[in-house]
């Protein structure tokens, strides 16, 4: 293969390299039927899994024309290595916060959709089945590491089920140091990871060149991506592709922008009028309490006062106390 490396004197001045980060031009890198493109898809699954293995057959996952939009619940690459193994491959450049729960609801799509039905099958003719998703953006699992194998595993006495189905994931966002690591010095997973995130970075494109030089297979993705991003027809074609995912999901965020924005003005002026009238009936009802309490303190000292000058009245009248004793018994 002839020594592959990007430079951007490569390119018509209109053009740049395609940001292969993107699920559409990810797929078309690695779902042509080239040996570039299927050389490097196995290589990739390859490194990932931990073992050589060669992709046998491809199928990249599309939705009926009139159901573009369910392209976000599918499987993006669908594989079968030569000894029937299921791999699965997406790259996401905006993952969702569910996506943790996502990935194991596919996972176990992808393993349960094995037929073992038939005389002659048993649980042993399950092959494995791995999931593997390239996280563009966001942090989903708590440490700073970058690469995740994820499979049952009994965390009290640690005991691994030793199953058939694996979550593979690699968070771009996790590479601020391993970029600056010496290409020499770097792990094959993590070549791959660089690559992705910095492809399109131009001050990383010395570092990406270097790259493409100690992996075999990133030269391939390479190749096939220099040839996109050049070819008129295929890269107007895929930019077209493009532009219609990326208008949909910044209608998507506009959309939820505006419903929280909505929500929040809604939200404020409910909570404003419920804590008046909140306000308004505690008010009155600590007036009633204290109005009733002035006017039963009113009340007696009114009472005390008058029964003072009634006696008084009477002590003036001349009669005697047991007279007025008298009197007052007969008022009661």
């Amino acid at each position: 293969m002839a020594e592959i490396f990007f430079s951007d004197d490569d390119y018509p001045p209109d053009f740049s390299l395609l940001d292969i980060r993107y699920d559409r031009i990810f797929k078309a890198v690695f779902t042509r039927s080239d040996p570039a493109s299927q050389g490097a898809l196995s290589r990739l699954v390859s490194t990932l899994i931990g073992r050589d293995i060669s992709i046998e057959t491809i199928s990249a996952n599309e939705p009926p024309i009139d159901n573009i939009n369910d392209r976000q619940i599918r499987f993006d690459i669908n594989c079968k290595t030569e000894g029937g193994e299921l791999v699965n491959v997406e790259m996401c450049l905006n993952p969702a916060s569910f996506e943790p729960i996502r990935l194991e609801y596919y996972t176990g799509i992808l393993f349960t959709g094995q037929d073992i039905r038939g005389s002659n099958f048993d649980y042993d003719n399950l092959m494995r089945a791995y999931q593997i998703t390239i996280l563009g953006k966001g942090h989903f699992f708590r440490d700073n590491e970058f690469f995740h194998t994820f499979e049952y595993y009994d965390h009290e006495n640690s005991v691994t089920l030793d199953g058939k189905s694996r979550i593979i994931t690699i968070e771009l966002s996790k590479l601020d140091k391993i970029v600056d690591k010496p290409s020499n010095e770097m792990t094959a997973r993590e070549y791959w990871a660089v690559f992705f995130r910095y492809l399109t970075d131009k001050s990383k494109r010395v570092k990406i060149n270097e790259i493409i030089k100690h992996d075999e297979g990133i030269a391939m993705a390479s190749e096939v991506l220099m040839h996109i991003s050049k070819n008129w027809e295929e890269r107007t074609r895929l930019v077209s592709e493009l532009k219609y995912e990326l208008d949909m999901q910044s209608y998507r965020v506009n959309a939820e922008r505006k419903g929280h924005q909505e929500g929040l003005e809604k939200g404020l002026q409910e909570g404003l009028e419920q804590g008046l009238e909140q306000g308004l009936e505690k008010g009155l009802e600590k007036g009633l309490e204290k109005g009733l309490e002035q006017g039963l303190e009113q009340g007696l000292e009114k009472g005390r006062m008058e029964m003072k000058q009634e006696m008084i009245e009477l002590l003036k009248s001349g009669k005697s106390l047991e007279e007025i004793i008298a009197e007052a018994e007969n008022k009661t």
